[in-house]
């Protein structure tokens, strides 16, 4: 059922069903079906008994069902072992309908571990497009799940529960079933936090139709925090796993040294200039007395400084092919849209920071084809490991856009390449903007 439609059996009377469906379009609360109340799980009832089963639910249903939280307060450590790490994980592109946005791509390892996008279907012709925000939303909440924190110190109160993680960033949810704003970077999320019996559910809108719901449960009979990440949209959505124990005094210890800086450490008189064994800016020395490393947190930091940038656009398809698109003619338009930007353009280069487009097309059918494409800005860069000892070199998405587009094939190549060049263009906007 799509985000925020109502069931089809509640009627609103004096309205035609489709203002219905397009005013509860905009709700975003805990009647949507795809998050179902603890109320909801003690009922066997049909929805049209209102009065009778609210009492009945007060009533029968045992005070432990109704009231029972538990306390998540502690500082806990991931357990990779017990914990899942799908390869792929993230929203699918809902290739069955005329609008909407465009799922993040699944990484396939093709050409030396670049992604490509999965793509293909019968149905939708029309560009699935997404905003600029909904796209820097999708990417950020999509990162956190595949890449979650190592550790993470959670203080429950009765009204308010902060997560920290182990960088030193803090989020904090009321769990009363109110929607509330949170701000990562400067991206702003609807948010949606409630406890239930023996969990606490947090939900996240993502975009039109898509949503993250993060259940936070403590294993009976065990000390783990158990986090349970589901991707809702219409069709189902990929679901993981991870399992926290407590940290032990030393990796305590250590998270809290390196979430709090000496001059936010009351009683010590240190300012974040130089304190006696800090490490730059007054950050502690931690572990083997190698200082934290301090990072540039604004928005946009990643891109500032970028003026040459290489390009690769990835083979296509003899199905692309025999829809109109040519290898050559995409990446020149691409060369000639940076270049025009002003960026020293290398063609067919990865080995820095470089422009990676893919197209997967389907067609032609009864002269109509289908095409899934995406851009991708990457990079590379040497990362420490919470499983490894010495960093390792890594790949890292700064930028990604992606959509659908179907019709006639012989239009179609031109749509690819204007949707292409629109995400470029949004690209260059985006490292001007962070190099003002």
């Amino acid at each position: 059922m799509p985000f925020g439609e109502p069931p089809e059996e509640v009627v609103i009377a004096n309205k035609p069903v489709y203002e219905q469906r397009q005013a509860a379009a905009e709700t975003f609360s805990w009647n949507d079906p795809v998050v179902p109340s603890a109320a909801e799980a003690c009922m066997a009832q049909p929805r049209f008994v209102v009065l009778v089963s609210a009492l009945a639910v007060i009533i029968l249903c045992p005070p432990s069902a109704r009231a029972q939280t538990i306390d998540l307060a502690g500082r806990w450590t991931l357990n990779r072992e017990l914990s899942q790490f799908p390869r792929e994980i993230g929203f699918d592109a809902d290739l069955g309908s005329t609008a909407g946005p465009a799922a993040t791509p699944s990484s396939r390892g093709r050409r030396g571990g670049r992604g490509a996008a999965a793509g293909g279907g019968t149905a939708g012709f029309t560009a699935a497009r997404e905003s600029e925000e909904d796209a820097q939303r999708l990417q950020l909440l999509t990162g956190e799940v595949r890449n979650p924190p190592a550790h993470l110190t959670i203080a429950d109160d009765v009204g308010a529960v902060t997560m920290t993680d182990d960088g030193g960033q803090s989020r904090t949810f009321h769990p009363d079933g109110r929607q509330e704003e949170l701000h990562i970077g400067s991206v702003p999320v609807a948010v949606i936090a409630r406890r239930e019996p023996d969990q606490l559910v947090v939900l996240y809108k993502v975009e039109q139709g898509r949503q993250l719901r993060y259940t936070y449960a403590r294993t009976p009979g065990s000390s783990q925090l158990v986090v349970e990440v589901q991707f809702v949209q219409r069709r189902g959505g990929d679901h993981v796993r991870r399992v926290y124990e407590p940290a032990s005094a030393t990796e305590a210890t250590t998270t809290t040294q390196t979430s709090i800086p000496a001059s936010a450490k009351p009683g010590t008189g240190q300012s974040t200039g130089g304190a006696p064994g800090s490490g730059p800016g007054g950050v502690p020395r931690v572990g083997s007395g190698a200082p934290r490393q301090t990072f540039n947190q604004a928005p946009g930091a990643e891109l500032k400084g970028l003026k040459n940038l290489g390009i690769v656009v990835e083979d296509l398809s003899s199905q692309a092919t025999a829809c109109g698109l040519s290898h050559g003619a995409i990446e020149s338009a691409i060369a000639k849209r940076l270049s025009d930007a002003g960026f020293s353009v290398r063609r067919n280069a990865d080995e820095d920071t470089y422009l990676y487009v893919n197209v997967i097309t389907t067609g032609p059918t009864n002269g109509l084809c289908i095409s899934r494409y995406d851009a991708f800005l990457y990079t590379h860069t040497t990362a420490a490991l919470s499983y490894q000892q010495a960093p390792v070199l890594v790949q890292v998405a700064l930028l990604h856009k992606g959509g659908l587009v179907g019709g006639a094939s012989s239009s179609h190549a031109e749509g690819v390449l204007r949707g292409l060049q629109d995400y470029v263009d949004q690209f260059t906007t985006r490292i001007r903007d962070a190099n003002k």
